[in-house]
This record gives C-alpha cells, structure tokens and sequence, in this order.
C-alpha cells in the first residue's frame, strides 16, 4: 500500500484528508500533533507498522508491518464531550464491518470500554483521546488498532487478556484495506446518530458477556465480581454484585473479564 493508492480506495468516503505511513510510532500521536496544526475534520493517519503503539492505560499495541490495521481518525465539531462515547463509536464500527463481512461466523462483540472481542478472544482495541482549549473540547483522536493476520497476535503469556485474529477466526484472508474502508464507512454512518437512543441501543445489543459474571479489576483495588446487566443511558456498564447491589462503573483503569475464565487467562 502507498498513500496514492490508499487515497482512491478510500476517495468515496468524506474524509477530511489523509496521511500514510509505512512506518511510525504511533498514529494517535502523530495525528494530535496535525490536529493541533490545524487539520481538518475527518482526517486519517494510517500505518503498515507502528513500533510505539499503545492501547488504554498505555498498555503497548504490537503492530507488525504486513498483519495488522493501526489508524487514528481526527474528529472535529465534536458536539458529544463524552470520550466513553468515542470509544464505543470505533469498537461498534469495528463490530459492524467485521460481522457483516461474514455472517454468521465471525460475532465480533465490544468487550466494555474498548475492546473487540471474538471466540472470547481479543482482536481489536479503540483509544480515545481528547484535545481541550481551556474548557472547549476541540478534538477527539479516535485510535483503532485490528489483528488482522497472525503476526499481529503475540503469545498469551505475553497479554493480560488472550487475543486473535480477524484471519484466524474466519479462517480465510482478509484484505486489510477493504477491511479499513468498511471500518470507516460504519463509524461515519454511527457518528451522525452518537447521542441518540439508537446508538445506545447498538451499542448495548453488541455487548460482550451479558447475564454472565464477570470480574472486573481496578488498579490498586480489590477486584468485583458481578452480573453484566447492560449499559446506562450514559453508556456505563451496570452490574449485580455478589450481595445483590446494582453497581455503574464508566471506564478508567479497569479491565473486565469472565469469571469463568479469570483462572486460565492470568
């Protein structure tokens, strides 16, 4: 892929304009460094290989040239200052594109925040970041990062929580680009509905682990056991606890994961 030929897969979408990359550190970063020189909205950042990428909670994102997508859109006239939102906004794009490009294997559901999960595997993750002028909100950095082929997966000793790959659970290959234009084309469709009840809905029917029990750990704090009973009208994720308490948790350095599995994914 070169930056011309990137451009005219993509030329039907609205973008604001596009950067490509073969090699950088990290998409989000060079894209706040455009958004503060002024680009435009809906600009890209796309990369074959990031060497500095990172997730939430700076965890790092492993993105080998060849294997993977790694972008960072630029959004602008943000009228939403809920970044829990943004982040829902890229992982139910990722869910849309990836179950409509083959139903019914592939159930790409959004592991809360930010994570896409599939076969209770890992194989995306969404950072959002904000950019503030004083007290006005004047960019949303939206980081997506999909294991595309295998090389993109590292060994689960390696992980907190065990991944894939889009190419492993389908078991066919997968064109990365075609799989970025779909990407793209779902989030520009959601971003028009961000604060409406539709999305909320969306965004609760793809929600990994409903009626299970999950744990969910924070750092520096002993870890909760509860229900997954859906999301609040603000997209927090509500939970039954062990002693029957209805408990909302909005994100912040906390990871949830199945009860079932806590033992085996440790």
């Amino acid at each position: 892929m070169d930056q011309a030929s990137l451009q005219t897969l993509l030329a039907d979408l609205p973008l604001g304009s596009l950067r490509y990359f073969a090699t950088v550190g990290s998409t989000n970063d060079l894209a706040k460094c455009w958004a503060e020189a002024g680009a435009p909205d809906l600009a890209l950042v796309a990369a074959d290989e990031q060497t500095a990428g990172r997730g939430r909670l700076n965890r790092r994102w492993i993105t080998p040239p060849g294997s993977a997508l790694a972008f960072s859109l630029i959004l602008k006239d943000t009228g939403e200052a809920d970044v829990l939102r943004y982040t829902a906004l890229g992982a139910l794009a990722v869910c849309d594109a990836l179950n409509a490009a083959s139903p019914p294997v592939l159930l790409a559901q959004i592991k809360w925040p930010n994570d896409v999960i599939a076969t209770q595997r890992k194989l995306a993750g969404v950072l959002a970041e904000a950019q503030w002028q004083g007290e006005k909100l004047t960019a949303v950095i939206l980081g997506i990062g999909i294991n595309v082929a295998s090389p993109s997966v590292p060994p689960d000793e390696q992980l907190n929580y065990p991944a894939t790959c889009v190419e492993a659970v389908l078991e066919s290959p997968v064109d990365r680009w075609e799989l970025l234009h779909a990407v793209l084309e779902r989030l520009l469709f959601w971003r028009e509905g961000l604060g409406t009840p539709e999305f909320l809905m969306a965004w609760g029917a793809r929600l990994a682990f409903q009626g299970e029990w999950v744990q969910v750990s924070f750092e520096g704090q002993p870890p909760l056991e509860g229900q997954v009973l859906g999301l609040t009208a603000d997209g927090r994720l509500r939970l039954r606890d062990r002693q029957g308490e209805l408990q909302e948790l909005h994100g912040g350095e906390l990871n949830v994961r199945p009860l079932s599995g806590v033992k085996t994914l440790e």
